[in-house]
């Protein structure tokens, strides 16, 4: 099967160049020009594609070769882009840096791999503030260093004057890659940013919005779409099926409804995530722990992945009653997979606040940032894993919990030691995991919950 869909990566030299503020600038450009833009992120990272998606309106969509395999990039793009008339694939980090995991090969799940994978040109996005003639060589190394990476063009960030343009643009006029657009020095569209980076664009509401547009005019005004529009169309097709949910997991007899974390607290998740749930025979419907005061009717599992808690511990702790409909469920075996945020959830205590109590266990902020990919095996049994189950995750907390582990731990790595809590029907770590990349995950967790519902429904029946 052969899929034609026009596509560029924006790259790097390195990070904080600009390119989360381009690249959502060109989703929202080209958006506005009547395009179905699908928005995708290399790498980990869920809240650069807040703000893609949002620019779209249309979900983001990660693109890891750690977290999915390497030979799942194609299909998840194929998947995230169905319907779409041009793709934008945002990079991480610089245009080569990869993993840093021993166990992988460098270069590895960087831009550059992706966008091999993809086979899709690259438009780097450089950071002009402190250079000039310079800026030939910069460009120079970088389409000459991997000759299986094609860069098609160069959007200069931060430039001070009409002067420094014309000197930038004269200095890569014999480079060979085009100059696709010039963007001045704009510190008022800078995103806000905290401990882990930006705040998430669902947390901003009007204001992201606002930023998300702001950042389309300008690159409607400094970048030549047009000339975007046809080097996406240099993409050759790609033959290859999309990703489809269906084809990992059976469906579970019993349709469970399983409730998902979501709001300002809980807004990291990959759409895979719930696709493949309600893929398995799941309901999968919405709670908001900051407003919600309870579980949505009928219940059975719940998961609640990351976000920043920490930043709402105050009003989390006052919403009592979903509290305490939280811990019922997991009293009555009610099946729970919590990650990272959710650990800190389903926690005694956060910073003091009082959380669910489900596990016994108090989480607060750390001055010292856990950061990387994981290679994981499950310790023992629980709702999401078999013992053995060997996963790739990736951490991302400046939080820690006291005790790291309970009795029964959920994952092992490394020398590390064990991490994590399986206690009954609850599985909680901070370990984040993308389902795509180990579907037997949340088709254990549906079964899991299939399991409570079939009794429930017999003893009801047994009563009329």
């Amino acid at each position: 099967m052969s899929s034609a869909v026009p596509r560029v990566v924006v790259a790097a030299p390195s990070s904080n160049a600009g390119k989360t503020s381009v690249a959502t600038g060109l989703v929202a450009a080209l958006s506005a020009r009547g395009l179905a833009v699908s928005p995708h992120k290399v790498g980990p990272d869920y809240i650069d594609p807040g703000y893609t998606g949002l620019a779209a309106g249309r979900p983001g969509h990660n693109l890891d070769p750690v977290l999915a395999g390497e030979e799942r990039i194609v299909p998840l793009f194929l998947h995230g882009a169905r319907g779409a008339d041009v793709a934008v694939v945002e990079g991480v980090m610089g245009l080569f840096d990869g993993a840093t995991s021993p166990d992988v090969a460098p270069g590895f799940a960087s831009t550059a791999h992706v966008a091999r994978l993809l086979r899709a040109p690259v438009v780097l996005v450089v950071d002009a503030s402190a250079q000039a003639q310079s800026v030939a060589a910069l460009v120079h190394g970088f389409a000459t260093f991997d000759p299986t990476v094609r860069l098609g063009g160069v959007v200069l960030n931060r430039v001070g004057s009409d002067r420094h343009e014309q000197i930038l643009r004269e200095a890569l006029g014999a480079s060979g890659v085009p100059v696709l657009g010039a963007v001045r020095r704009l510190p008022e569209l800078g995103t806000p940013s905290r401990h882990l980076g930006l705040v998430p664009a669902a947390e901003r509401s009007a204001e992201a919005l606002a930023t998300v547009a702001r950042l389309g005019e300008v690159v409607a005004g400094s970048v030549d779409l047009d000339a975007v529009l046809r080097l996406a169309r240099t993409a050759p097709d790609l033959d290859v099926a999309a990703w489809d949910p269906a084809a990992e997991v059976t469906v579970v007899p019993g349709r469970p409804r399983i409730a998902v974390a979501g709001g300002p607290a809980f807004t990291f998740g990959y759409a895979e995530n719930a696709e493949l749930l309600a893929a398995a025979g799941a309901e999968v419907v919405t709670v908001d722990p900051l407003r919600d005061e309870a579980l949505p009717e009928g219940t059975t599992g719940l998961v609640v992945g990351g976000g920043f808690p920490e930043v709402y511990a105050e009003q989390l702790s006052a919403n009592e009653g979903l509290r305490a409909d939280v811990a019922a469920l997991a009293a009555r075996g009610g099946p729970v997979a919590a990650e990272c945020a959710g650990l800190l959830y389903l926690a005694r205590e956060l910073d003091g606040h009082p959380m669910c109590g489900v596990l016994d266990v108090a989480t607060a902020m750390s001055p010292r940032l856990t950061l990387g990919y994981r290679a994981a095996v499950a310790v023992s049994d629980s709702v999401l894993a078999a013992a053995g189950t060997r996963v790739r995750g990736h951490e991302f907390h400046r939080t820690h919990a006291l005790p790291e582990a309970g009795a029964t731990p959920a994952w092992q790595w490394s020398a590390a030691g064990a991490e994590g809590f399986v206690s009954g029907s609850v599985h909680a770590s901070y370990l984040h995991l993308h389902w795509a990349g180990s579907p037997a995950l949340p088709q254990r967790f549906v079964a899991s919950c299939a399991a409570r519902v079939r009794p429930d429904r017999s003893e009801q029946h047994a009563h009329r």
